[in-house]
This record gives C-alpha cells, structure tokens and sequence, in this order.
C-alpha cells in the first residue's frame, strides 16, 4: 500500500480545525486555552477529555485515549485510515494525492472485490426465486427487511451454477477462484464451492463483500456451515461477521455481543438487538478482541455452557486480557445445554435474552472462578498453585485501576504480596525518592527540552547543525534527538503529527503525558528557556567529553591529537 506522504498530512492537519470537528459530534466547553468534555471513548462523570487548538491534538486524562483529527475520525466514526483522510481533505477542500489513491487501490483488489458483489448479488437473485430456502428463512422468522439488511442469498444446487453465470471467460474465473468461490478436486475440475445453502456475505469495515458464510437447509447435511478460505481480501481471525451492520444500526455502539453463529447474529437483529456479532467459525483471537473494544467499551461473550463452550470462553478471555485498558468491560454469558441465542430470543424475545446479559459473569469473577477450579484454596499449597496459574496471565494486564484490582483480588484469596504491600516499604520507596532525587538535575534538563518542543515544535529549528549534545549519555537524550530530526525535516509539523509519528512506540505514554501539560510562564518566553536549556546540554557534552580524554590520559597517556583536543575543549568550555 502506498504511504501518504508527511508533507500532504502536516498540511492536512493544519488545515483542519480539531475544535470545530470534534464539536460537531461532542460539545465541548471553553477551559482556558483548551476545550473539554466527558470523554466519548469511555464512560465518566466529570469531563477528563482535553482538546487543544494550538497543539491540534486531543487527550483524555481517564482512558488515555489522545491523537489527532485522523485518529478521532477513525475512532469515533468508525472510519478506516484513507476513509478518515478523504473525510478531511474534503472539509479541507483539497485532494488526496491521486498517484496514492491509485496505488491504494490496486486493480487486482478492486476486481476481487467486484467478483464478490457480483457473486452476493446472484445469490440473492436465486432466493428471490427459491421456494425452498425462502421457505428455511421463514420458518427461522428471518423477514423480508433482516434478509435485504445482511444481503442473504441462496447458492442452487449443482456445480456451476455460479461459474456459468460469472466464469463467463478464463480472467473471470480466476477472479472467482481467487475469490474463494469456487473449488478444484482431485483432477483439476473446477466447480461451485457453495451449493445448496443459504449464503451470508461477510462485510468489511467499509461494507465491502469479501467472503461468505453458507449453511445448509437440510439438518442432517454436513458440514453445516462453510466459509470462503482465507484470501488476499478475507482473514477470517481478523474479522467479525455483523459487525458492518452493527455499525450501520447504532450511532453509538456501547457494547458489542459476540455470538458463534450467522443465524444467531441474524436472529438477534431480527429482535432488536442490533449489537450483535460472530466470530467466523474459529476462535477468538487477539485480533478479534482489539477489534471489539475498538468499536465498543462493553463486550459479551455468549458460548453454550458445555466444556467446549467454557474451553472457547478461557480462549477469548486469554486474548482480551492484555486489551483490557481501563474503561474497558468484558462479560461471559453462558446458555442452558441445547440452547443458543437465536432459540433464546424467539422463546424469550429481547427482553429474555437482555435479561440473561445483565446476569452474565464479569471477566474478574470468570478469571478466578475458572483458575480456581479444582483447587483447595483453605490450603497453602492450594493458594500456591492459584498464584502460579494467575500471575503471567495478570502480567498482560495494561497498567490501570483494573489490574491493580485483580492483582488485590489474588492477594486476597492467596494472601501472596500482602506482606510486600504492608511491611517494609516505606525503606525502598525513600531509597528509591533519594536515587530519583540525585539524578533529577540531568535528567529533567533533558525532560524540560522535550516539554517545551512538545508545546512548541517550531523551537528545534533554533538549533544550528552540527548537534554537540546528542553523544551525551543521559537517558532521553536518543529521544529528543529524534525529536528534533522529526521537526527540522517536517518544519510545519504540530504537537499533533509529532505525537503520531511516534505512535506505537513505548515512548508514546511519556510523551502524551508531556504535551498535555501546561507549563508555567508565557509561550514567548519558551524560546529562551529552551535554548538555555540546550545550552547547558551542550556545556555537559563538553565536560563529558574532558572527563573522559583525562581519565585517558591518567591511564594510558594521550597522544598528540588528543592532547590537542584536550586544550581546545577546555579553552572552549568558557565560551559556550
């Protein structure tokens, strides 16, 4: 995929007003320089989220959610990269560089996914025509309106209906074999791989069709459900069948219920209960679980309540625990043996099946429950053995209220870490204020450089190449270099854009944290504080520099250059 270049982003933000943006979908009150809310990416009382004009970047102090007009687009609409950069180009009234839209998309996928709709809408031509499965639909309570909403179709029986109607020629069909539509046996013939069953396309995040699910009308047929393969388009761990139409349905979503079937999906929205989606035939994976909190804060699980079920539920769990960032929520619901939620919801209708959700277990009780099993925790060894199998799993927990809870919960059934919490601690924390305290000058000469580039990207431009401070051996002192590099190769760049370009990185949080801080004093004197703050910076480069050719010369002598290097640094460090 072709990259946008920097310039044509920096440009782009620059141009959009982030106030007048986000104000659109969430007001915001005047707070001084800035602007606030109660954050729409997790629930709270009091107003943690921050938007900044002049630094064009957004940060919440609850969930620490934080970007640019690019990342709020594509968080709170729903939008994929390139959807969110020609929404702005658009306000903006500029054009996305058209050698990288054509790049991005690439002829070969825009075929691909022609044949697919191609395909979904001749599926949906032979239900219009099939007694048969229209008769299944109907004796599922699938109406005319939740059949046109997810697209469903009819695959005839036979082995080409298909290919004849769209293999019309030899690129067509190698369209639809790469497509996943069609299959080869043993001696190279080529037929449908869909026939007789009712057809579910599955959507991508922009709607587009890029595979299929299909399940067969007759219950003694096997297997009962079958999926496209994987392909260039379709990933199926990395995708949520329903999920384009629980986007479409919900303005909002504020929880997401993944179920295991297409019916199951279909029959919930069948009832209203339009947040629903499913997991295509395979586990949840760790792309899964991102994907849902991506969309929504709340997550429900709903597996049977038989040991495969709760096998399924321990693997879910396993891939939502290290996504399980404060403001974050997830449930498992499990159902009686026989049942599933398309019986429940037209047994017990929404308002059963919402009753049962509300009684779901939390992720905490699920973990220790399903950790403890089988275990005697009245005994010491017994709690050893709850410790040993708790504490990786906690390990992935992001740092937040939510794991130091669950790091509580398991003192408190184990007892393990409560001497560690109430004896003794007082000693190391001095120690370690006095260890932070000697090593607080160096370091947080270097932290202030950073504040105030943060605050105010321009100021690296002051600085004149070559950069004597960065051979010094500080910590932070790689970071700010880059820093600077960033800033005098994109010379428009604001806090913004600098705070994306290191997204992704362990550094991110640090620095997040930095750009949303106000710092005392007016911006027209940051620029003195900050090349005092180089200056000095420079003068310590220097003297580490003299350290070391005179502890060189105390060992092993120095020859002629260095003793001349020698005399210039010191004659020199006056001057700087």
């Amino acid at each position: 995929m072709a990259r946008l270049s920097d310039a044509f982003i920096d440009d782009l933000l620059a141009r959009t007003d982030i106030v007048e943006l986000i104000n659109a979908r969430v007001p915001l009150k005047r707070q001084g320089k800035e602007y606030s809310a109660r954050c729409p990416f997790h629930d709270e009382r009091s107003p943690s989220f921050t938007v900044s004009p002049t630094k064009q970047f957004y940060h919440c102090f609850g969930c620490q959610a934080h970007g640019t007009a690019i990342s709020f687009l594509m968080n709170y609409d729903r939008l994929e990269f390139l959807d969110a950069v020609d929404e702005l180009a658009r306000r903006a009234g500029i054009e996305v560089p058209r050698e990288t839209r054509q790049q991005n998309e690439r002829p070969e996928s825009k075929d691909l996914f022609n044949a697919l709709e191609a395909a979904a809408q001749f599926f949906q031509r032979q239900l219009a025509t099939s007694d048969k499965a229209r008769a299944y639909l109907d004796g599922r309570g699938v109406d005319e309106a939740t059949r046109a909403q997810f697209a469903i179709g009819y695959a005839p029986d036979g082995y080409s209906a298909l290919k004849d109607a769209l293999g019309t020629d030899p690129r067509r069909l190698g369209l639809l074999e790469r497509a996943g539509l069609l299959s080869k046996n043993d001696k190279g013939h080529v037929y449908d791989k869909f026939r007789d069953r009712v057809v579910f396309p599955i959507h991508d995040r922009r709607g587009r069709v890029i595979a299929f699910g299909g399940r067969v009308l007759d219950k003694d047929a096997s297997p009962k459900y079958l999926n496209s393969p994987e392909t260039a388009l379709f990933h199926k761990g990395r995708e949520l069948y329903g999920l384009w139409q629980a986007r479409q349905a919900n303005q909002k979503l504020e929880r997401l219920v993944v179920v295991e079937g297409y019916m199951d999906v279909v029959a919930l929205f069948q009832h209203d209960v339009t947040q629903a989606v499913a997991t295509l035939g395979t586990a949840t994976t760790p792309d899964h679980a991102e994907l849902l909190f991506r969309n929504a804060p709340d997550v429900f699980f709903c597996f049977d309540g038989d040991e495969a079920g709760r096998r399924a539920a321990g693997k879910a769990m396993e891939s939502v625990l290290p996504r399980m960032r404060d403001g974050r929520q997830a449930f498992f619901l499990f159902l009686p043996e026989g049942e599933d939620p398309d019986t429940i919801v037209r047994n017990e209708g929404a308002g059963g099946f919402e009753a049962r959700l509300r009684e779901a277990t939390p992720l905490s009780r699920f973990f220790f429950d399903g950790l403890s099993d089988g275990i005697n925790l009245g005994t010491l060894d017994g709690k050893a053995r709850l410790a040993e199998r708790a504490k990786p799993l906690l390990a992935q927990i992001p740092d937040g209220a939510f794991g130091d809870l669950m790091q509580q919960r398991l003192t408190e059934l184990t007892g393990i870490g409560a001497r560690a919490s109430s004896a003794g601690t007082h000693v190391p924390t001095q120690r370690a204020r006095s260890a932070v305290h000697r090593n607080t000058p160096k370091r947080s000469l270097v932290r202030s450089a950073i504040e105030l580039l943060l605050q105010q990207p321009q100021l690296a431009l002051e600085l004149q190449p070559p950069y004597r401070f960065v051979t010094l051996r500080q910590p932070g002192v790689e970071l700010l270099t880059e820093l600077v590099a960033v800033v005098c190769a994109r010379p428009d760049i604001r806090t913004g854009a600098l705070l994306e370009h290191f997204e992704g990185r362990e550094e991110v949080a640090a620095l997040q944290k930095l750009a949303s801080q106000s710092i005392p004093g007016e911006a027209a004197h940051w620029r003195q504080s900050f090349l005092d703050a180089m200056a000095q910076l420079d003068r310590l480069t220097l003297q580490q520099r003299i350290d070391e050719l005179q502890a060189k010369q105390r060992e092993s002598g120095l020859d002629e250059a260095d003793k001349a290097e020698l005399r210039s640094l010191l004659q020199g460090r006056f001057a700087v």
